[in-house]
C-alpha cells in the first residue's frame, strides 16, 4: 500500500454548453486501466461512492469520479423536463469525459445503481476501449425493480407501511412522518451503517435541495417510479455485452437477487459476487473487501490488449 498521501486533480469538462466536474486520483500513466466511477440515482452525485478512489491505493490505478450533469458539482439545470433527461445524454456526456481524458482506448468502467445501467447502455455498444465493467447493485429491468422494492416494503413494520400508504394518499410524502418511515426502508436496503457516514449523508442532502434529475428520472421515491426511466429495460440486449464483467449486490440489497439476475444469466463472461453483510452500497459498508474485490477483478484484465 502506498504511504505518501495520493495526488489528485479536479477539473471541469466542456460538454454541449455545460460543464461536468470530475475528478482523477492517482495517475493515468501508471500502465493499469484507469477506472471511472458513475455513481447512481439517476440524480445522485459522486459523494457517496467516493470510496472507490481507494482502490489507487490497493493496486495504484487512477480512479475518476464525476457527477453527471445536473447533479452535484456539475452543471445544475432545474428548468430542463423530461425530455432533456435521457439515457442517451449520460451516453454522450461518459463519452466526451473518456475522448477528454485520452482513454477511449483502455479503460475499466463501475456504475453503481443507476450508474450500472448506464454502463449497460454503454457495453452494449461495444465501445473498443472498454477492457472490464462492474456493474454495481443494478437493476436490469426497471418493472423488476419496482415489483421487489414492493415486496421489500411489505416486510417492514405494519406501521411504518400504514404511514408511508397514508401520506401517500394524501399526496403529503414531503412531510417529516413520511420521511421518517421511508428511513427505515432505506436503514434496511440502501445503507446498513447508521448513522450514514457523512459522504452518503452528504449526497442524499444535495438531492434534497435539487432533485431535478431524479425527479423526471426515477419519480418522487424508489417505491413510485414514474419518471422517464419507467419502462426502461436492457434484459434483451445483454448479451451484446463483451466486456469480462464483474457483478456486485449486497445480501439485504434493495437490487435482490431477482433484480440482478439477468445479467448473470445474459452476460456471456459475468462474474458475481454477493456481499453478506452489506445492502445497496457494499462499498461503504463491507469497503475493505468491496473494494479488494472490485481490484482484484480489474487487475486480471489490466494487460488485456
Amino acid at each position: 500500500m502506498h504511504v505518501a498521501a495520493i495526488a489528485s486533480k479536479e477539473a471541469f469538462l466542456p460538454f454541449r454548453e455545460y460543464q461536468t466536474w470530475y475528478r482523477i486520483t492517482g495517475s493515468l500513466d501508471s500502465g493499469k486501466l484507469p477506472l471511472v466511477v458513475a455513481h447512481g440515482g439517476p440524480g445522485c452525485t459522486h459523494d457517496y461512492v467516493d470510496s472507490f478512489k481507494g482502490i489507487n491505493e490497493i493496486d495504484g490505478r487512477a480512479v475518476i469520479h464525476y457527477d453527471q450533469l445536473g447533479n452535484g458539482n456539475s452543471t445544475r439545470l432545474p428548468e430542463k423536463g423530461p425530455d432533456f433527461w435521457t439515457p442517451a445524454l449520460f451516453l454522450e456526456e461518459l463519452d466526451a469525459l473518456l475522448k477528454h481524458l485520452g482513454i477511449q482506448d483502455r479503460y475499466a468502467f463501475l456504475g453503481q445503481s443507476w450508474g450500472g445501467m448506464l454502463g449497460a447502455e454503454h457495453a452494449v455498444l461495444k465501445p473498443i476501449g472498454l477492457k472490464a465493467l462492474v456493474i454495481a447493485n443494478s437493476p436490469a429491468n426497471m418493472r423488476t425493480w419496482v415489483a421487489e422494492a414492493n415486496r421489500l416494503r411489505e416486510e417492514l413494520p405494519q406501521t411504518v407501511q400504514e404511514k408511508l400508504l397514508r401520506h401517500e394518499q394524501a399526496g403529503t410524502i414531503t412531510d417529516p412522518e413520511y420521511i421518517t418511515a421511508s428511513r427505515v426502508f432505506y436503514d434496511r436496503h440502501v445503507c446498513r451503517v447508521t448513522p450514514w457516514p457523512p459522504e452518503v449523508a452528504r449526497t442524499f442532502a444535495i438531492m434534497d435541495e435539487d432533485n431535478t434529475v431524479y425527479r423526471n428520472m426515477n419519480g418522487p421515491t424508489e417505491f413510485h417510479v414514474i419518471g422517464t426511466m419507467r419502462d426502461w429495460t436492457i434484459e434483451d440486449r445483454l448479451t451484446l455485452i463483451e466486456a469480462p464483467t464483474l457483478l456486485i449486490s449486497g445480501k439485504y440489497d434493495e437490487a435482490t437477487p431477482l433484480v440482478v439476475k439477468p445479467y448473470v444469466d445474459r452476460v456471456k463472461n459475468c462474474e458475481w459476487v454477493l456481499f453478506e453483510h452489506s445492502s445497496h452500497m457494499p462499498h461503504v459498508e463491507e469497503r475493505s473487501l468491496c473494494l479488494e474485490t472490485v481490484s482484484r477483478f480489474l487487475s486480471s484484465h489490466d494487460t488485456d490488449a
